[in-house]
């Protein structure tokens, strides 16, 4: 089977250092030990997108993971982590390369005082040291061992020419500088591009790319995420705090809180010394999880009293090993 670029090969050449990602449970497991929690369907996607090889176009809600899989394949490669954060208006001077106008000035007014003339010979400062290379040219040019992580990050943020733009750089990697030349990629870089959805990409985009749709965790996958991110959070706390973000998602909200926002609010209320939710000190809490004033004044308001009734209501006890288990006769 041919790999990316020999990725694969790669990283099981060095030992036990970089971990051989040659099937779904390998990609599962090398997750797990950067405390990744991952679905099955996930893993298969960046299992393929190494294999065959392909971008992978992960969509979904802010706050769900898809940057930390960028920064997780980076760890377990040991390979470099390019980031290319997409905005309105980003263009190619931003992305792929431009010009340092500065140097160039510089270097003129420096033959002018030596009594050089430039002449006919513009290449002198058109030369590679005056070239500011962005992100990816970056990925392009890496001479590494193994290939960098570029992660393109929130596409749907950039403007619609900005896709059409990728299209032949993912095909063919390969960029032409008119005043150098062409440069191609040794080695293809892996690529992860998220989305938020805030606009539809590019069919033609689409299709050179695996896709993945990361949803809003369920409440036990929640959990195990909570655990693992923050293990010095009581289990109790964890799992009211879990159930209580699961139902603040099927409220009407300016911006419903993602899983970096319940780790966030978790490590916060282990810093406060918060064992459970009816400690008033979460309440005072609640700018971690909600960033929009409407979404605060509603909470305070009682939808906060609301949900904190039904999260104490649902009887939660620790079991013998002290996890923490839900049971209906407990009370």
């Amino acid at each position: 089977m041919e790999t990316h670029g020999g990725a694969l090969a790669a990283y099981s050449s060095n030992g036990a250092a970089v971990p051989a990602l040659d099937s779904v449970d390998a990609v599962l497991h090398a997750l797990e030990q950067q405390r990744y929690v991952a679905d099955r369907g996930l893993a298969t996607a960046i299992y393929l997108s190494l294999c065959l090889p392909k971008p992978l176009l992960l969509e979904g809600e802010a706050g769900v993971g898809k940057t930390e899989i960028a920064k997780s394949l980076s760890a377990i490669t040991q390979a470099p982590l390019i980031r290319l954060q997409c905005y309105e208006g980003l263009d190619v001077s931003h992305a792929l390369y431009e010009w340092d106008y500065s140097r160039q000035m510089l270097h003129i007014r420096l033959l002018e005082a030596t009594g050089q003339a430039l002449g006919t010979r513009p290449a002198e400062i058109f030369g590679p040291e005056f070239l500011v290379k962005r992100p990816l040219l970056q990925a392009i040019e890496a001479r590494t061992d193994r290939p960098p992580v570029l992660l393109i990050d929130e596409l749907d943020r950039a403007d619609d020419e900005f896709d059409a733009f990728l299209l032949e750089l993912l095909s063919d990697w390969q960029v032409t500088i008119p005043e150098i030349g062409t440069i191609r990629a040794e080695q293809p870089p892996i690529v992860i591009i998220t989305s938020n959805r805030t606009r539809e990409l590019h069919d033609a985009l689409k299709r050179r790319c695996l896709y993945h749709w990361i949803d809003y965790p369920t409440l036990e996958k929640e959990l195990q995420i909570v655990t693992t991110k923050v293990p010095q959070a009581p289990g109790l706390l964890a799992r009211q705090v879990c159930q209580f973000i699961q139902a603040v998602r099927r409220h009407d909200l300016w911006k419903v809180p993602g899983v970096a926002e319940t780790l966030d609010w978790t490590a916060a209320l282990v810093a406060l010394g918060v064992q459970e939710l009816s400690d008033p000190r979460a309440r005072a809490s609640l700018g971690c999880i909600l960033k929009h004033q409407e979404d605060v004044e509603r909470a305070t308001s009682g939808l906060f009293a609301e949900l904190l009734a039904e999260v104490v209501g649902a009887a939660v006890i620790p079991d013998r090993q002290g996890a923490v288990v839900s049971d209906s006769t407990a009370r």
